[in-house]
């Protein structure tokens, strides 16, 4: 046994190396390290989570100087469209631009079914920009489980900017708006009752309503939707104390109205800060954010135990049977795992 404790320790020491290596590299606006980083954040392997919270802690004191951004809206509303040219527009004021845009998830091999990268390609060739589609996996509200790693990371690496693009709008999308300061909604016009094609929730939580494609033969039908969100938003409570939710009118093809939306996003995030808003949001996320992980921490060490998988089966199968409700077995299964040695 003796013999055995200088092996682990040279066992350690290269990965700890390794660590700081890498952590280092992301500072210095590596982008092949940042997108090393995030697959590694992004994985599920026991060894792979350890060596991601090691990494996170290491970048945690030069995180959270960036503007987060979460931008949804309905499929077609032409989100990749209104990023890049948005992006470009941010890049161009000397900004660093990073897009973590969380796709629709292949049920073949779970990735990204999308890839924002053939999207937005423009933006893709800048170096003011970074560009990372992400599978959403299971996880509801438009988000991927380690999103919010990601953000950190990309801040860590120099990007001053963060937008977070969700996979869209539907029931549950609303988690974008937990893990960013200000949340953008994109909407179109010419789709009829404007209203009725997004979710009451999630028109509710929007600091900034963009209404897109407003040119051409759209441009009036465009200034139309714009009048019922304004109208609409009037009847309902704002989510972020502070500031009023505004509407603007774009074109993310010709960059039309694109400089209004960011002076927006710069009076929101100056009135934040100014008032202490921003500080305290961050905050009550990372509260949140403690929380949901202590969830997924506490269901991740239940599946991974033998005794606890063998005992899941026999209940599985009393469940589907009839002759044990599903909380009963949850609760067996549970107490199971306590008891273990």
């Amino acid at each position: 046994m003796p013999k055995a404790w200088p092996c682990r320790r040279r066992m350690a020491e290269p990965r700890i190396e390794a660590d700081a290596a890498l952590a280092a590299a992301v500072e210095a606006g590596d982008r092949r390290a940042l997108a090393r980083a995030i697959t590694l954040v992004e994985s599920t392997r026991a060894d792979h989570r350890a060596a991601a919270a090691a990494l996170i802690d290491r970048l945690l004191p030069g995180t959270g100087r960036s503007i987060r951004l979460g931008v949804s809206g309905p499929p077609g509303v032409g989100k990749s469209t209104f990023i890049e040219s948005f992006g470009l527009h941010l890049i161009s004021l000397g900004r660093r631009v990073a897009v973590l845009a969380v796709d629709p998830s292949s049920r073949v091999s779970g990735g990204s079914i999308l890839g924002d990268k053939t999207r937005m390609s423009e933006l893709a060739k800048s170096d003011g920009a970074f560009i990372r589609p992400s599978p959403a996996g299971a996880t509801l509200g438009g988000v991927s489980r380690r999103t919010r790693e990601a953000v950190l990371l990309v801040e860590a690496a120099g990007f001053d900017v963060v937008m977070v693009e969700t996979v869209g709008v539907g029931q549950s999308e609303t988690a974008v708006a937990d893990l960013t300061d200000m949340f953008l909604l994109l909407a179109q016009p010419g789709a009829g009752d404007e209203l009725q094609g997004l979710k009451r929730g999630i028109v509710e939580l929007a600091d900034l309503v963009v209404v897109g494609k407003a040119d051409g033969e759209l441009a009036k039908p465009a200034m139309r939707a714009a009048a019922e969100y304004r109208q609409a938003l009037r009847l309902m409570q704002p989510p972020t104390p502070g500031w009023t939710p505004e509407v603007r009118l774009c074109s993310g093809l010709t960059g039309q109205g694109v400089p209004e939306v960011w002076k927006a996003v710069e009076r929101f995030a100056a009135g934040q800060r100014k008032s202490g808003a921003f500080k305290r949001r961050r905050a009550a996320q990372g509260l949140a954010w403690l929380g949901r992980e202590l969830e997924h921490t506490l269901v991740d060490r239940l599946k991974s135990d033998r005794r606890v998988a063998r005992l899941l089966r026999k209940i599985e199968t009393d469940v589907a049977a009839g002759r044990v409700s599903p909380g009963a077995g949850a609760q067996s299964l549970i107490d199971a795992f306590l008891r273990r040695e």
